[in-house]
């Protein structure tokens, strides 16, 4: 009997969807421009404030996980259940995530207990706000150079953190933070 994600630990889950970093896809930008759409459907035009695309796959040239990162700005005023209904509709798994800004949510979709099944994305919900994942990605644009020593930094830590992702994360925060000027 397969166990659900929900029930695995950091582990299982690393060896599951080890960190695998990929050549630029021209596609990328057309998946997320899908999803945004099936997004704002699912969510209602009331809730959502901006959607952005984030994360390496939004960054052109760059090398990345497979996954398209999408930030969601909704209204505080929304109910949690709400956005979480919204969004299992359209595919997501929703995990808490206590840690993050609020609503501290985060969702993701193509990552079932026997392994990836089709294109992999990550929801990030937060509040209105300046986000560090938008400056950052904004950098790394306008900043060819410091993007392609995140590509390097990226392909070194996939290498040693292929089974822990929480690892690879954290060892990327130094980095971020001194480039977005956040210490």
């Amino acid at each position: 009997m397969e166990r659900d994600l929900d029930s695995m630990n950091s582990e299982e889950l690393g060896k599951l969807f080890p960190i695998l970093i990929m050549e630029p896809d021209p596609v990328w930008p057309r998946l997320y421009k899908t999803e945004e759409k099936k997004i704002r459907e699912a969510m209602g035009k009331d809730i959502i404030i901006k959607i952005d695309h984030i994360g390496s796959t939004a960054i052109p040239g760059m090398p990345a996980k497979p996954t398209i990162d999408i930030l969601i700005q909704v209204t505080e005023d929304t109910a949690n259940d709400h956005l979480i209904e919204s969004l299992e509709k359209t595919g997501y798994h929703y995990i808490p995530k206590p840690e993050n800004p609020p609503p501290h949510m985060m969702f993701v979709k193509g990552y079932t207990p026997g392994g990836i099944r089709g294109q992999t994305y990550h929801a990030h919900l937060r509040h209105k706000g300046i986000h560090d994942e938008i400056i950052f990605r904004d950098c790394l644009v306008a900043h060819p150079d410091v993007a392609m020593e995140y590509a390097r930094l990226k392909y070194r830590l996939a290498e040693t953190y292929r089974n822990d992702r929480d690892g690879y994360t954290e060892a990327k925060t130094e980095f971020v933070k001194r480039i977005i000027g956040n210490p």
